[in-house]
């Protein structure tokens, strides 16, 4: 009993981990992307701070400045150089923005702006009131330390990680709140499920082994068909019961690999689903070349038989299952119902129907699933509505 708890346990945390990564996915790339915006938000606030509070300097300096081109005009013919300072480098463009003379680093100049952050450099333009030297615009430069830019980039790390960590668990908190139903419901489910084979193992292994002890020869015809109907049923139950019996018990058992003739196998699990096939009047095309595989005859089965009861199962009247065996390739494909190509992605989740009509728990393909990647068998499903399945094994 100890197994079959762990076992539930470890197949609802799959479940779980895999809701949660749907959606920690978009959750996550949306907190980065909030983070991120206000990352920017917030660079570029401080670097507004940290303009305005060089505006006091840069003003300063552009007043000496222009104090000092005021001397240099009335003074031009005795002296001719262009006054210079050790705290910033400054230069002068006329009305039409050419250059009359500069000392600036960054030769680029942007005009609209009265102080603005080049690469490495913090640019003031002051417009002169009065065109010393024909110069209607002065250029402050002065060199951008860029510690700023060091305690900054160091905030929005420090800060931007713990905001999405806080919000991250945030996440997970209301995530695993939400689930929680459905992780009572799964839980409900296996329970039941449990209870089910317990219940199913006797009635049904005396029903299949009446049926098979009846002497169709002495019967009228309305009965053999009434025994035919039971028949099937009683099949239809049995291979429900088989796939409980696997998901609850048989899985945990150790594997007892040998080379399987798969068509031999194959031939036998038609012949075991031709009644079912014949009650939907279903036939059967196949091309089966000899083949083998090793793996667990006891697990290749029920892939077999989950495959075969599914194209029977979802299948129309009249419809055909076709079977096609090459080395290292199987194909089973029918004419059935089939699914919208946007629902495939999900038909090997746990407890997922696309037909309410058809019975079943939902668990056979998911035990297909892990059955083929335990033996790294690739599958690829192909399917249309109302047209039909195709499902190819490679190995």
């Amino acid at each position: 009993m100890l197994v079959l708890k762990n076992k539930g346990t470890n197949s609802f945390l799959k479940s779980e981990k895999k809701s949660l990564y749907r959606f920690f996915i978009p959750y996550t790339s949306i907190l980065l992307l909030v983070l991120t915006l206000l990352s920017v938000y917030y660079y570029q606030s401080q670097e507004k701070l940290m303009l305005a509070q060089q505006r006091a300097s840069l003003t300063k300096y552009a007043y000496i400045q222009t104090k000092r081109l005021k001397v240099l005009h009335h003074f031009f013919d005795d002296r001719r150089d262009y006054p210079r300072d050790l705290n910033f480098k400054s230069a002068i463009y006329d009305n039409e923005y050419h250059q009359i003379f500069s000392l600036l680093e960054e030769k680029t100049i942007d005009f609209d702006q009265e102080i603005y952050l080049t690469k490495n450099h913090i640019h003031f333009i002051k417009i002169l009131d009065n065109y010393y030297l024909g110069a209607k615009y002065l250029i402050v430069e002065i060199k951008d330390d860029g510690l700023w830019r060091q305690d900054l980039w160091k905030n929005i790390l420090i800060y931007g990680a713990v905001f999405f960590l806080l919000f991250l668990f945030v996440g997970l908190y209301f995530a695993k709140l939400f689930l929680k139903p459905m992780r009572d419901s799964i839980v409900l489910l296996d329970r039941f499920i449990k209870d089910t084979t317990h219940e199913l193992n006797t009635p049904l292994s005396a029903i299949l082994a009446n049926v098979e002890m009846m002497d169709t020869e002495v019967m009228i015809e309305k009965n053999k068909k009434k025994l035919n109907r039971i028949n099937i049923a009683a099949k239809t139950v049995s291979i429900l019961y088989q796939d409980l019996i696997y998901l609850t018990l048989e899985q945990e058992q150790k594997n007892d690999d040998e080379p399987i003739l798969l068509q031999e196998l194959i031939e036998n699990r038609i012949e075991y689903f031709m009644i079912l096939a014949e009650s939907k009047n279903i036939s059967f095309q196949t091309h089966l070349s000899s083949s083998t595989l090793y793996a667990d005859r006891r697990k290749i089965t029920r892939v077999i038989d989950n495959l075969l009861s599914n194209a029977i199962k979802y299948n129309k009247r009249e419809g055909t299952v076709g079977i096609e065996l090459q080395e290292h390739m199987l194909c089973v494909w029918d004419t059935g119902i089939g699914v919208e190509p946007q629902d495939i992605q999900f038909m090997f989740d746990r407890y997922i129907r696309f037909n309410q009509s058809e019975g079943g728990f939902g668990i056979g393909l998911n035990i297909v699933k892990s059955i083929l990647d335990e033996y790294k068998i690739t599958i690829e499903i192909k399917s249309e509505k109302n047209k039909g399945t195709k499902m190819v094994l490679r190995w």
